[in-house]
């Protein structure tokens, strides 16, 4: 029991004695860069958002039209700033877990300036061209085989760290970190297996369908593993962390786990609904999409219910505050996933913004609120000070990114619908009742607002970086104290409840 608290807690055992410190200069890297990725990622996503709001803003530069600078978007927030977060927070996470230093120093420096080497390449490639023009899987092949290089490493220092660790039990948090990583290095190398003909062009093995199958079975578990997976292992540290009390339920946890991750790997034909896959195969996507809202709402729960009791502290911390609305946009963003894999209800989405919202419900709800409320939570704590710099600017980042977020997701859901209804709808001798053009002229405020939404939650992640700016100040300076690692004399088994 005081061994499995501690690592919580980063409490020293009585009876240890420290004789190494945490390795946080790496994971104080990485939440700089988490900062200025988010900060630049959502820069190109508020500007992307304008060409479809005022389609003359690109100048007719055809490197600046929004076919050219969306993949730019989703790779600078998804895996740059994303990324970053995750990787710093795993370091953070498996030391005070492992009660033992991060393995291999250098080699876990050489995964931040990798990755950060492979954001670069991409966000400067792809507008001009420079792509495979797969979904969330875009950068050419000497840049994924740089990726891949990176994620073995990386997966090399988690899992030795792992090894290393002086407590028997491998706290959840782990497991899920352990899962994103192995199956993304899957995902990416089996997705990216292609025949380079030149230095910026290469070409699929897979064909066709084939090809279409398994760009969705990397697609969708890219956001299985990389923004469900590695997130819910963020929460299921950082929450149990800012409620000061033990997990709801830890075997609740193990089961949604294990449940998880049985089950996302099927549904990824859900996104090729009515498409030339085989009807079986729509169908079996379809079919586990639903039965993955359990595990998911499972996670939801056991987070909320941690803060049971102590519903006081949400008041009054602001990183609390982004984990509880997190885990409620991922309880809605699974649900509403799972509905629109129901084929009716598909064929009123599909190709809609509905889907837009859908992303965004799940990306800015879910995926940034969770990476903001756990960098706020750890930030304090790699940096070597008390708290973070401003309580207020933290208040306002929260309302200026919930605020934000529920206009982009409204105006989605709004222009989704508006197009589905239109788009289906005909004259009594069959002909359409609407042109294309006419949903468009329809959907305009929509657009608007979704920018407008855009430029808040952009501002919000201005503010972060000011307020991480000032709270790492020691660090400029160098005065930080290293943390003392405690080496248990005993290691007592884990409590159920725990």
């Amino acid at each position: 029991m005081v061994i499995a608290a501690a690592s919580l807690r980063n409490d020293i055992v009585p009876g240890s004695s420290p004789v190494e410190y945490f390795n946080d200069h790496v994971v104080r890297l990485f939440l700089l860069a988490s900062a200025v990725w988010g900060i630049a990622g959502m820069l190109v996503g508020m500007y992307a958002a304008a060409e479809l709001t005022w389609p003359g803003l690109n100048a007719g530069i055809p490197w600046m039209t929004f076919s050219h600078i969306r993949p730019d978007h989703t790779f600078g927030v998804i895996f740059a700033f994303g990324g970053s977060a995750l990787m710093g927070t795993c370091y953070y996470v498996a030391q005070r877990t492992c009660h033992a230093r991060l393995a291999f120093d250098r080699l876990a420096e050489f995964t931040f300036w990798g990755w950060q080497l492979v954001c670069v390449l991409a966000m400067f490639t792809m507008p001009f061209g420079i792509t495979q023009g797969k979904e969330y899987a875009e950068p050419e092949w000497f840049i994924d085989i740089l990726i891949a290089i990176v994620w073995v490493s990386f997966g090399t220092v988690f899992f030795a760290t792992l090894a290393r660790r002086r407590i028997r039990h491998i706290y959840v948090a782990n497991w899920y970190y352990g899962a994103f990583i192995i199956a993304v290095g899957l995902l990416h190398i089996v997705n990216n297996l292609a025949v380079p003909v030149s230095l910026v062009k290469s070409y699929p093995i897979y064909s066709g369908v084939v090809d279409a199958m398994v760009e969705w079975w990397y697609g969708h578990n890219a956001v299985a593993f990389f923004l469900t997976a590695g997130f819910l292992g963020m929460m299921y540290y950082f929450v149990p962390r800012q409620a000061q009390q033990p997990l709801w339920s830890y075997r609740f946890s193990i089961v949604n786990f294990w449940a998880l991750i049985s089950v996302y790997m099927w549904a990824g034909a859900h996104h090729l609904m009515y498409t030339a896959l085989p009807d079986w195969v729509q169908s079996v996507g379809m079919a586990f999409s639903l039965v993955l809202l359990m595990p998911s709402w499972g996670s939801a729960a056991n987070g909320l219910f941690t803060f049971n009791g102590v519903w006081h502290r949400v008041v009054r911390d602001p990183a609390a505050k982004f984990m509880v609305i997190a885990l409620v946009f991922y309880a809605a963003a699974t649900f509403e996933g799972s509905m629109m894999a129901v084929k009716t209800v598909n064929s009123l989405s599909h190709y809609t913004d509905w889907t837009i919202a859908h992303v965004h419900s799940g990306s800015l709800g879910w995926v940034a609120m969770i990476t903001i409320g756990s960098l706020y939570a750890m930030a304090p704590r790699a940096l070597g000070r008390p708290a973070m710099h401003s309580h207020k600017a933290m208040e306002l980042h929260f309302w200026l990114h919930v605020t934000g977020t529920f206009l982009y997701v409204a105006a989605m859901w709004t222009a989704g619908i508006t197009e589905g209804m239109m788009w289906r709808a005909t004259q009594p001798d069959g002909a359409l009742t609407y042109s294309f053009l006419d949903s468009l002229i329809a959907i305009r405020p929509d657009y608007f607002v979704r920018w407008f939404g855009g430029v808040l939650i952009w501002l919000g992640m201005w503010v972060m970086a000011w307020n991480l700016w000032h709270t790492a100040a020691d660090a400029r300076k160098r005065v930080i104290k290293p943390i003392p690692v405690p080496i248990p004399v005993t290691v007592a088994p884990l409590p159920a409840a725990l």
